[in-house]
């Protein structure tokens, strides 16, 4: 079975099970892949994390029986894992705009979100270009915070945090950076939450107070760039997308629990560069 059957197998379960509880380890081992692997790689490629995504179906789904005469709300709210009606109506409204009795009401407007499936998809027209690369050890220093598994909102909240209240300066500081020096981001202890740091590699000078220590074992990682542009971010989502829709599906990797980073770099003259790490081992010895 290759990727795009197990990915699609994957849907089906959910697609099935959406009136009962949806175990996403199950759903990970339907696909051959971690848990944080799944749900990583869906919220990249489908641009919306798993547990939206399921609550969206459930609520489709929900408006489409509501739809049908003498269907009860609490009923319906039981069904797709409410704790009560209550509950269900603010969901329902937030996402429907309406409350779930008007739902068959003629003329009321409703939003359906259609059942998600892989298709293969010809691009191949823009290269991807990466390294392989052995790391020794190493060690890293910083803040960190706990996110969630996606982690959209929750890590740009965290960097905007770290440099307002001068924690980015002290990094810098500790690290024997200019003022401009760029620092990294370093996802790890991954789970159902996950680790992360904003930090920089340890100095000689060791460790200073009010920061953390984080140590990096020998691994091989594949290392993306999103080439040099004024920012250093431009582009970076869509290369985190085209890392886990194009590349790991057809590579002979894959992915290990170890850190991922996110590199960035001053290349001079007001240019930056981000490289994404991740750490892998190959199939044959996964």
């Amino acid at each position: 079975m290759d990727w795009l059957d197990r990915m699609n197998s994957a849907m089906e379960y959910i697609e099935t099970h959406l009136s009962e509880a949806i175990h996403y380890d199950q759903v990970a081992r339907i696909a051959c892949c971690s848990t944080y692997h799944f749900q990583r790689m869906f919220s990249f490629i489908a641009s919306v994390p798993l547990s939206e995504y399921i609550r969206r179906r459930r609520l489709t789904l929900a408006a489409f029986e509501l739809q049908q005469s003498g269907v009860k709300v609490i009923d319906i709210a039981l069904k797709y894992g409410y704790e009560s009606p209550e509950a269900f109506s603010r969901a329902f409204k937030k996402m429907h705009g309406a409350m779930p009795k008007s739902a068959c009401d003629k003329g009321v407007a409703l939003k359906a979100y259609p059942r998600l499936s892989f298709h293969i998809s010809i691009r191949g027209d823009v290269e991807m270009n990466y390294k392989i690369e052995e790391k020794q050890a190493f060690e890293m220093f910083g803040v960190s915070t706990v996110v969630s598994v996606d982690g959209f909102i929750e890590i740009p909240a965290f960097w905007t945090k770290c440099v307002s209240d001068g924690t980015v300066d002290r990094i810098r500081t500790a690290a024997e950076l200019g003022e401009n020096g760029q620092i990294h981001g370093i996802t790890y202890n991954k789970g159902k939450n996950y680790s992360y740091m904003i930090g920089y590699f340890l100095p000689q000078s060791g460790l200073q107070g009010g920061f953390e220590k984080l140590h990096i074992s020998p691994q091989t990682y594949a290392i993306f760039s999103t080439g040099i542009n004024p920012d250093g971010q431009s582009g970076l989502l869509e290369l985190w997308k085209r890392i886990w829709g194009e590349w790991f599906p057809t590579c002979n990797y894959a992915l290990v629990n170890a850190p991922e980073f996110e590199m960035v770099y001053d290349r001079g003259n007001n240019m930056y560069e981000t490289e994404i790490w991740i750490p892998i081992v190959k199939k044959s010895e996964s």
